[in-house]
């Protein structure tokens, strides 16, 4: 697939559903089914193929095995033999000290590859690791070249930064697609427990799409994980700064799996017996991380956001207090546990004013609040504007009982 038809593919999905989605998969079992929902592009990562070992895609930056031989190995004979109608770039380490890069990215071009991403990347590494890489000629510098000399070669590119100064170099380089890399993704039991939270990723999805903005407007601008680990997060971050699209690994391969076999394994294993099923999932939760009990909190609430919510009851289910449950959820969140309950019960209101014809009181019941005036007053505070005042804004001057 070549690069104009990729480019243009992404921009009407982008005209049409608001934002595009990559998946980082490390098998060919993920691969075929990302694919067969609709994912817009994969990307074949030497982290993906650590995951799907049960490493932490950390491994990446050891030498535990040459990362473009990881890639272009399994790229090469489980992806692009059985993905078809999408496009697949090779995770490209740009520093490698034993490939010709300019050769190399002809061999990649040939071998069926659409086009490239800068992983794993220095733009991820600080402190005196960082400084004594470049010193050896492990530079960002380099993983700009590449993207040019890709961008030379007709091939897609996406370039991940971490700063509006890496943003600018990338979309001078001609990169198609600025992705700022969040962090490793936060969740699950093998992955990252220490996520920034998602005020902090706004930040820097922010400086970075405005520097995108400043030098190439057209460049498509993406985030990569980090604490954007569910639809909810990638919203907030759609609503607040000019994102355009999603990249994701573990939330597609590792996370799922993770649960679907710990899940069936205890299944089988307690007999159908729910009492000792119970007791066996309060075992495993003992080895949650403070992000995973914060996801747990963020699920309940994505699925009972309708009736009222205590995080009280939540801490006794997690067998946690409730001091240590609403300062563990404050720190990997960002916010209190009531300013993030608010926050989703808000969103789905702006929906439901702006595509339906209920009442203003049929929606304040429909998102958790059985009084419509303290609704209407929670709105006007979060969104700056009464609920009938914003429907009419939005251009739906509908009528309704409340």
């Amino acid at each position: 697939m070549n690069r104009q038809d990729i480019l243009e593919r992404l921009r009407a999905q982008i005209a049409v559903n608001g934002h595009v989605v990559g998946a980082v998969v490390g098998s060919g079992m993920a691969a075929k089914f990302v694919a067969m929902a609709g994912i817009d592009f994969l990307l074949a990562l030497s982290a993906g193929r650590f995951r799907i070992a049960g490493r932490s895609s950390y491994a990446s930056y050891f030498c535990y095995g040459n990362s473009n031989q990881i890639v272009k190995e399994y790229g090469t004979s489980e992806l692009l033999p059985i993905i078809r109608d999408v496009p697949v770039l090779f995770g490209l380490f740009a520093s490698d000290p034993f490939i010709a890069l300019g050769p190399f990215l002809d061999e990649i071009r040939e071998s069926g590859f659409s086009g490239v991403v800068n992983f794993p990347t220095v733009a991820l590494l600080d402190g005196q690791f960082r400084e004594a890489a470049e010193e050896d000629g492990v530079t960002f510098q380099c993983e700009a070249d590449a993207i040019a000399m890709a961008h030379e070669r007709d091939l897609f590119t996406v370039a991940f930064v971490t700063n509006g100064s890496q943003a600018r170099e990338m979309a001078e380089a001609g990169a198609d697609v600025i992705c700022a890399h969040l962090g490793l993704t936060r969740g699950g039991y093998v992955g990252d427990g220490q996520s920034i939270p998602i005020t902090r990723a706004e930040q820097i999805a922010r400086e970075v799409f405005t520097a995108c903005q400043q030098v190439r407007p057209e460049v498509i601008r993406m985030v990569y994980s980090g604490p954007a680990s569910t639809p909810v997060d990638m919203q907030y971050l759609y609503d607040n700064t000019p994102c355009q699209g999603y990249i994701g690994g573990s939330v597609f391969d590792r996370i799922p799996s993770e649960k679907a076999i710990l899940d069936a394994a205890i299944a089988f294993k307690s007999g159908g017996n729910a009492t000792k099923e119970a007791r066996m999932r309060r075992l495993v939760r003992r080895s949650m991380r403070p992000s995973d009990y914060a996801d747990v909190v963020k699920q309940h609430v994505a699925e009972n956001y309708a009736h009222p919510i205590h995080l009280r009851d939540i801490a006794l289910v997690l067998h946690l207090s409730y001091s240590h449950l609403s300062a563990l959820f404050t720190r990997e969140v960002g916010c209190t546990f009531t300013e993030y309950l608010i926050r989703y019960r808000m969103n789905i209101a702006q929906d439901l004013l702006r595509q339906s014809t209920a009442s203003i009181g049929e929606i304040a019941r429909s998102v958790g609040y059985r009084d419509p005036g303290q609704f209407s007053k929670t709105f006007k505070k979060r969104v700056g504007l009464p609920p009938g005042a914003f429907r009419l804004a939005e251009g739906r001057d509908w009528m309704g009982r409340s």
